[in-house]
């Protein structure tokens, strides 16, 4: 099973289109979206080319494709233009034998860890900074692809790629692998 994961959209339609062109190239079973779909929030001021009906209408048109869970920025009225469930907190997949824990990250992390079965991929966003690695004593892996509209830390817009065996974070503009893990 293929899944590509994205979060933090923030209502920028224009690095969706981006994130929908490479999902045409991979060919995901699964979209997962990780929260922070439409509202900019308070923090992040608001980002060029801002437009949050663009973007739920570019969401709606890809429904049966896309799994998603609640971001902090995610509301009601945000549901109300969504055509899928967007207000859990967290939902869970199974893929090629392996558990993906998925949820935003404002809530649950990797220092807020929880109870999760050994093996599990516990995979977020809300950081908006990419991440792959291993909680050896809790055998979790922690799974983060970064945003595709507001990158933290100089990074680029990035969104994540499950191939059946490996963990990939990728760049938005071309694909390229920035980080790799084999699960």
């Amino acid at each position: 099973m293929k899944l590509l994961f994205f979060s933090d959209i923030h209502g920028v339609p224009a690095t969706l289109k981006r994130l929908f062109e490479q999902a045409e190239t991979l060919c995901p079973d699964q979209l997962v979206l990780l929260g922070d779909a439409l509202y900019h929030g308070p923090r992040n001021g608001v980002p060029p080319l801002y437009d949050p009906r663009e973007t739920a209408a570019l969401l709606n048109q890809r429904k049966r494709e896309i799994i998603a869970v609640r971001g902090n920025c995610d509301s009601e009225v945000d549901q109300m233009m969504l055509e899928f469930p967007v207000m859990a907190d967290f939902s869970e997949i199974l893929a090629d034998g392996r558990r993906f824990f998925l949820t935003h990250g404002h809530r649950w992390n990797a220092a807020n860890l929880p109870p999760l079965p050994h093996g599990t991929v516990m995979a977020h966003g809300h950081t908006h900074i990419a991440e792959i690695g291993r909680i050896e004593n809790e055998d979790l892996t922690i799974f983060n692809p970064g945003s595709i509209s507001l990158p933290k830390n100089g990074a680029p817009q990035s969104f994540g790629w499950f191939d059946g065996r490996t963990l990939s974070v990728r760049r938005l503009d071309n694909g390229a692998i920035l980080s790799k893990m084999e699960i």
